[in-house]
């Protein structure tokens, strides 16, 4: 059967054309996004997003058109949109460290305000080059990189309790660096 009249059938509903028609392209698909994605997982997931996207918006394609490059240009914006995501959650965790760090800051009994916050969040990448090679990197894949402990484990070669004792003293000693050059005393209270 050709394309175009299983795209037909697949318009009208029939869900075994629509299968047919996602087994037939599920590997352009697939190949697109896995050139320009790091993860195969993602890739996976992105496509399976370009066929629920396809059938949700079957009313808008003109079946006198190839449904290939239709695919390909859903997969295109699914791909733009997964990027600003990504970009965003980025950000997200670094705020989310700055955050973090501004809070064991203020445990220690010194309140803190914006500008504390702006000061700490201006300093924290020089604190966060005093941080041995593993500690920078477990920090970094946990917060900019979004990534679980166990994932870090296996990267770093660590378990993951290792790998949460590490970045946990990574924490401290970026906040000791940044109470240091704020100028506060950096004992806690015991």
């Amino acid at each position: 059967m050709h394309d175009r009249s299983l795209v037909e059938q697949a318009l009208g509903g029939d869900r075994a054309a629509f299968t047919e028609v996602v087994r037939r392209h599920q590997g352009a698909v697939f190949g697109y996004l896995r050139a320009r994605l790091f993860q195969p997982d993602d890739a996976e997931d992105l496509t399976q997003e370009v066929f629920l996207r396809f059938y949700a918006g079957r009313d808008r394609f003109n079946p006198s058109n190839r449904v290939r490059p239709w695919l390909l240009g859903i997969a295109r914006n699914v791909l733009s949109e997964y990027v600003r995501a990504a970009k965003r959650r980025k950000e997200s965790a670094w705020t989310e460290l700055c955050l973090e760090l501004d809070d064991l800051a203020q445990s220690d009994g010194h309140g803190g305000d914006d500008e504390t916050f702006d000061d700490a969040a201006r300093l924290l990448p020089d604190c966060l080059d005093t941080l041995g090679p593993s500690a920078r990197e477990a920090v970094r894949l946990k917060y900019t990189g979004n990534w679980r402990l166990a994932r870090i484990g296996e990267k770093l070669r660590r378990s993951e309790g290792a790998v949460k004792l590490l970045v946990f003293r990574a924490r401290e000693a970026l906040r000791h660096c940044l109470n240091d050059k704020l100028g506060r005393c950096t004992d806690k209270p015991r």
